[in-house]
């Protein structure tokens, strides 16, 4: 088969990056080299480019991951983290925090120094804190339970700080780590929030929410970029949110949204296979239909989870998660224990996950007893 030249769109820098660090790519290439038509050298090439992550994954360089993992330790140097006049090291532990710039998402793994004034972590073969927070810019501490790269689950620190950032850190003893923390930081005169919302753990949420709106679905993916100017269609990698009140995209290079409608503008969702990119073919494209001042309008997404946006925006067009959403309104939260339950079962009956009784219900109870 003679090979043949596509002409009719290019790869981006992007679309190549976010290809070899997410899936990977198989490279089949034979070279021949000839001088004066005369073929001499021939190169037959069979080779696989992808993030680390992404090998250890399909079973690949496992050996010498573990290898390389052992040199390192075995040759770092012992370089210690410089502390500042009157610090002191209470808590020190191995672990990793997800660093992000830009469309560069990794976790970076170091050691964790808690003193009694910051929180840093410090990566000793290059001598450099890669992450640091006074602990009185901390505000509030939850654990998340999610899924590794490797699909094991582990257990996920989410620091919520000043200026509404969020830290994700994991370490070897997460309550151990999480204890520590909260106490070193109510020793600092802080008083850590114990109801924090689930869209606050999102960085990207923080910067775009209004005031009462909620996430109901989220999702790594892509997004067809509309046509501006001389700048053809081009697909661009993101993060699409469903809320309470609108569809949007968030562009995880510009780091803002880019595309959003109000969800009761919304009128369907189909999937197709598509082939988005020369790189990229044969993929999932969802297309969103919508209402643009009068106007019928599609946007078009991409990425592993097209069935189940699909699926969720059936439900939102026919009204099955507003009912779902009046229905959670009806809920509250316990004092005690934090955790939702029905608003007429706890004023009634009390919490059912900690059998919290509210002083009205008790005094109620004691005169019926009498």
């Amino acid at each position: 088969m003679e090979p043949v030249r596509d002409w009719k769109g290019r790869a981006t820098l992007v679309d190549l990056l976010d290809r070899v660090f997410d899936k990977g790519v198989v490279i089949h290439a034979d070279l021949i080299i000839s001088v004066s038509g005369i073929p001499l050298i021939g190169v037959n090439l069979r080779a696989a480019l992808a993030g680390m992550e992404t090998m250890l994954e399909y079973g690949m360089m496992q050996d010498m991951d573990i290898k390389t993992r052992m040199w390192e330790a075995q040759h770092r140097k012992n370089k210690q983290v410089s502390l500042m006049e009157g610090e002191e090291v209470v808590l020190n532990m191995f672990g990793s925090y997800y660093y992000m710039k830009g469309i560069y998402n990794a976790w970076k793994s170091g050691r964790f120094y808690l003193t009694n004034l910051r929180l840093l972590l410090y990566q000793q073969d290059i001598a450099e804190i890669v992450f640091e927070t006074p602990l009185d810019k901390i505000k509030a501490i939850a654990v998340r339970r999610e899924k590794s790269f490797t699909g094991k689950d582990r257990d996920i620190l989410h620091l919520y700080l000043e200026g509404k950032k969020v830290a994700r850190l994991n370490v070897l003893e997460t309550e151990q780590f999480r204890q520590n923390i909260e106490r070193l930081v109510r020793k600092a005169g802080v008083t850590l929030d114990r109801q924090l919302p689930e869209e606050e753990l999102d960085e990207r949420t923080n910067s775009f929410l209004m005031e009462g709106e909620k996430v109901s679905c989220k999702g790594k993916m892509w997004y067809l970029m509309p046509k501006s100017g001389i700048i053809a269609e081009t697909w661009r990698p993101g993060h699409l949110y469903l809320t309470s009140r609108r569809l949007c995209w968030w562009n995880d290079f510009d780091k803002r949204i880019v595309f959003q409608t109000l969800i009761d503008r919304i009128s369907g969702s189909t999937v197709e296979i598509k082939n988005i990119s020369p790189v990229l073919k044969d993929e999932e494209v969802l297309d969103v239909i919508y209402n643009n001042n009068g106007a019928k309008a599609v946007a078009s997404f991409s990425g592993k989870e097209t069935d189940e946006w699909k699926k969720v925006l059936i439900q939102l067009v026919s009204g099955e998660i507003k009912a779902k959403e009046d229905k959670d309104k009806e809920k509250e939260t316990c004092p005690q224990c934090g955790k939702q339950a029905s608003a007429k079962e706890l004023l009634e009956k009390g919490c059912p996950n900690c059998n919290w009784v509210s002083p009205r219900l008790k005094k109620k109870l004691a005169q019926v007893a009498k």
